[in-house]
């Protein structure tokens, strides 16, 4: 540990040298003055800190006043008082669905699904809706500091050009289910609809195109198998609801007399690409043993879980078996929000609460789970997750001087406990500014809003026919 710090101090003389002798490097922005909250393996935090960022990359993090000798920002954002961390990473949605927030609630997953969210987006889904309700999603997003999501709906080349113009990134999966829905009548024509959106979207420096077999209970075995030849075929992810109920953890058992995760691997299924599960609350240590040696990501969506009275996922063996694990909100129809800041909070308090154990799931761990743990369950944690030079630049900037945050005795404590969305004072995505001083630069908040009331007048009107 001594020699390797020599040789850290000896490398930052080096580069203050260089910069005395040459003038410190012109960089497109420079975030300086706050708590700087890192996410690195070593969880640094930097007391008075900053980031250095050119174009889309992280180029400098460290001590302001080492950034200020090494770096000129043409725009610089004084974080003073604030936290700066990585933008948090929602690993499971469903975008457009904000737009059935609160229509149904206080059911059961079957029941929520099949008497009312069904029948709703078969009356209501449309191109221009899913534009309404993802314009929606992301005003939701930026705000509260989420700059990376995974989707999963229906016309998902709209939600990837309304999600790109906003400036998110954003882990983007065509759904592909047995049964007719808004843009496919068939399987075939949702795979056929999944790789021309791929072609469209891949390559994109926001959008990672995905395909997205919505689950084992909603498509065959020759369906999922084609699903999985179509992400093998273009490289590209895979998303999928796993385990997320009893009901569907006994209907594997009927199907092959195997779990879901176990059915899954019976026929291959888990040696496609990068494959991203979402809520895996019905597992044995078999199941995770398996789902850890495939490489497969977890997304753990406590509030949608809870609402839904879908069971509790095992989140403290996940972490004990080295899972890829991070957080999700689920769709706002049934959490209801995308306030990933609540995420962490209700992620903490579960696992203590079911395992008796305080110390289950710290502070540190859900943010980990929210932010480096969400890229390596999206298989994007060489870009972002943390703040290190070198990653694209993702970061927010949060305020700490509310009410119920003082006094302030540890800021990582203090942003999975008492912090909320609207706390979130800047949002930047790729080196673009989303969102300064609460004011969202991407989107006209008021037109976003008028059409999302309008698109729920036409949703109140289907649903009471």
């Amino acid at each position: 540990m001594r020699i390797r710090w020599v040789i850290v101090a000896a490398g930052l003389v080096a580069l203050t040298a260089v910069g005395r002798a040459q003038g410190p490097r012109a960089v497109t922005l420079v975030v300086s003055g706050g708590t700087v909250i890192t996410m690195d393996a070593a969880h640094t935090v930097i007391a008075r800190g900053a980031v250095a960022i050119q174009g889309s990359d992280i180029v400098g993090v460290g001590p302001a006043a080492d950034i200020a000798r090494r770096f000129t920002g043409r725009t610089v954002i004084d974080a003073t008082g604030l936290a700066v961390l990585p933008g948090l990473i929602n690993t499971h949605t469903h975008a457009p669905m904000v737009l059935y927030r609160g229509l149904a609630d206080d059911l059961a997953l079957m029941d929520w699904l099949q008497q009312y969210i069904f029948p709703a987006e078969a009356k209501t889904v449309s191109p221009a809706f899913v534009r309404t309700g993802t314009r929606l999603a992301a005003l939701e997003m930026i705000q509260s500091g989420t700059t990376a999501y995974a989707d999963m709906y229906y016309f998902q080349e709209e939600i990837a050009a309304v999600t790109r113009a906003a400036g998110l990134r954003g882990v983007l999966g065509q759904t592909v289910i047995r049964f007719p829905v808004a843009d496919a009548k068939t399987p075939a024509e949702g795979l056929a609809r999944a790789e021309a959106y791929i072609m469209k979207f891949k390559g994109d420096p926001l959008i990672t195109p995905a395909v997205a077999p919505h689950a084992l209970y909603t498509n065959d075995k020759a369906t999922l198998l084609a699903a999985r030849d179509l992400a093998m075929k273009h490289g590209v992810p895979m998303l999928i609801h796993l385990a997320e109920t009893d009901d569907e953890a006994k209907q594997a058992r009927e199907m092959g007399g195997m779990s879901p995760t176990g059915y899954l691997e019976s026929f291959g299924f888990w040696t496609g690409p990068h494959i991203l599960a979402a809520h895996g609350v019905w597992v044995s240590p078999d199941d995770i043993t398996t789902l850890v040696r495939r490489g497969v990501g977890v997304s753990h969506n406590p509030e949608s879980n809870m609402k839904l009275a879908s069971g509790t996922a095992p989140v403290p063996a996940y972490l004990a078996a080295g899972a890829k694990l991070g957080l999700g909100t689920d769709g706002a129809a049934s959490n209801n929000d995308l306030d990933m800041f609540e995420a962490m909070r209700q992620a903490s308090f579960l696992a203590k609460h079911a395992s008796r154990d305080p110390r289950a799931v710290p502070a540190i761990t859900a943010l980990e789970m929210a932010t480096i743990g969400g890229a390596r369950a999206m298989g994007l944690d060489a870009q972002i997750g943390s703040l290190e030079a070198g990653k694209r630049a993702d970061l927010i900037t949060v305020r700490l001087n509310r009410a119920r945050q003082t006094p302030m005795y540890d800021p990582i404590s203090h942003l999975v406990y008492t912090t909320r969305g609207d706390d979130v004072d800047t949002t930047i995505v790729h080196g673009k500014v989303l969102m300064r001083s609460r004011v969202v630069q991407t989107l006209n908040a008021a037109v976003v809003l008028a059409e999302a009331r309008k698109a729920a007048e036409a949703v109140r009107a289907a649903v009471t026919k």
